[in-house]
């Protein structure tokens, strides 16, 4: 599972530019599906199983895109100017190494400022790509970047950018393949423009149309100094209750937590103070749609070493697996 995760986590993928990325996953899944297609807003979409008796259209997402930067100004002497693609935090960005999408790698630093106890803003910070001039820079306004670090195997947890959302994506995989049968038609949608309001989600849930929706993303933990929420890594995949842009339908969640309970798999109930996720786009979408969100915890959420621990993504892959497997029972409150 690691291997995958890493060869994920590699490829780059900034929000409207997840081409690479998508073209990995439908490479890795193809003798996984009954069928792929890509729609008009790049989601990638894989169908699994034909709705039987009792079953249901699931529509099952997680986001390919990654949070990144784009040139807006090239100053004389060659440095870049950068405005941000998703939630990029300023306290992450000094000394950060970037790769611009041809290809072109730098540095991230700021202008000189006297209180240092400060974070600067975003606008006073630049790309070093070790350009004398702006003649001889190889980057140009409108070009993108992503973070860029090596894939830190720490045992039981891994360390990365871009596990936002790409461990995710892994989980989905890893399901696609371990399921044997369902009475369900599934739908498993590898999103694009999540970091920037869940935009792929939206047209997808659109056009699937289906009866329930299940988002698959990080969640940011509670087990560090200051962080007001209790989810702790390392103790078993978190079921969504609420977030800023989503409640999670009751029948949902109970669903997920009787689930869990049978399979005996250790779950955390999440309240997120901060952020949504893709089930939002799903339970507004045409008349609307039950949905609820499995989460991985993850510390330093939007930094270039996000981390997460592998009992907690094993554990999410057996209850996404249970989930999925069997007849699904909302019991409506």
């Amino acid at each position: 599972m690691k291997e995958l995760i890493k060869q994920l986590v590699q490829v780059p993928g900034p929000s409207g530019y997840e081409s690479a990325i998508r073209e990995t996953i439908r490479e890795i899944i193809k003798p996984h599906v009954q069928e792929t297609r890509v729609d008009a807003m790049g989601n990638l979409i894989a169908r699994v199983g034909s709705k039987s008796k009792g079953g249901m259209r699931v529509m099952v997402a997680a986001h390919m895109d990654e949070i990144g930067l784009i040139i807006s100004h090239v100053e004389k002497k060659g440095l870049l100017r950068f405005s941000n693609i998703g939630t990029v935090m300023p306290r992450y960005l000094p000394a950060s190494r970037v790769l611009f999408l041809n290809g072109t790698r730098g540095v991230i630093h700021s202008d000189r400022h006297d209180d240092l106890s400060k974070i600067q803003p975003i606008s006073q910070f630049f790309v070093d790509v070790g350009a004398s001039n702006e003649k001889d820079c190889p980057v140009k306004i409108g070009d993108l970047a992503v973070f860029e670090g090596e894939f830190l195997d720490l045992g039981k947890r891994v360390s990365s950018k871009a596990l936002d959302d790409r461990s995710a994506c892994a989980l989905m995989i890893e399901t696609i393949k371990t399921i044997k049968q369902t009475p369900h038609e599934l739908y498993f949608v590898f999103c694009t423009q999540e970091e920037v309001g869940s935009r792929g989600a939206t047209t997808a849930a659109y056009q699937l149309d289906a009866e329930l929706g299940i988002a698959v993303d990080v969640t940011p933990v509670g087990d560090i100094l200051g962080v007001k929420m209790q989810v702790n890594l390392g103790e078993g995949p978190a079921i969504k209750v609420r977030d800023m842009g989503h409640i999670a339908d009751p029948a949902v969640v109970d669903w997920m937590v009787r689930t869990a309970k049978d399979l005996k798999v250790p779950y955390q109930l999440e309240v997120l103070d901060v952020g949504s996720t893709d089930a939002r786009a799903m339970q507004i979408s045409r008349s609307g749609m039950p949905s609820g969100a499995l989460s991985i915890p993850c510390r330093y959420v939007h930094s270039p070493s996000e981390l997460i621990d592998m009992d907690d993504y094993g554990q999410a892959l057996n209850l996404l697996t249970g989930l999925l497997s069997q007849e699904i029972r909302l019991e409506k409150k």
